[in-house]
């Protein structure tokens, strides 16, 4: 685990607000050299801290305005159909997210569909086939809050 300062915490919540912006932007807006800056994000990425820099995309503004959260309750367990499931639940282009969840369910699938009708069209077609499914419990996201991560 690395130490934080405030100047390495500062870095992180601007390229968390712009992660396109270079080491010279900013190392002008917080008081930093370009190559000072650069040294620090630099340490943050052999860290760890940085895991990647990614691009998203607006998924209602490309056509998908629904956006539903499955919880899955695999019918059989075992480590075989568990990684069966998840090869085959990341193969499906409607699936951003896949999460291995310990409580009710034993995955929390995220989906993006066009509507409900294309969404149920997903679920019967391409996610009810996926190895292992049991029981299936759908919540559609009505709207979403962002926040920027754990330094505000």
């Amino acid at each position: 685990m690395i130490a934080l300062d405030d100047i390495d915490r500062a870095i992180l919540r601007a390229l968390v607000a712009d992660v396109t912006q270079s080491a010279g932007a900013l190392g002008r807006a917080l008081g930093l050299s370009q190559p000072a800056a650069w040294r620090r994000i630099r340490r943050l990425e052999e860290a760890g801290v940085i895991a990647g820099r990614r691009l998203t995309l607006d998924a209602e503004a490309l056509g998908f305005g629904v956006t539903v959260f499955l919880g899955v309750k695999l019918a059989a367990k075992g480590r075989v159909s568990l990684e069966d499931f998840e090869r085959a639940a990341t193969a499906i282009p409607e699936v951003q997210t896949v999460q291995h969840v310990l409580g009710l369910y034993d995955y929390r699938l995220r989906v993006i569909a066009r509507d409900l009708a294309d969404f149920e069209r997903v679920l019967r077609r391409r996610i009810m086939t996926l190895p292992g499914v049991g029981n299936v419990e759908a919540n559609v996201m009505l709207s979403e809050e962002r926040r920027p991560g754990p330094l505000g």
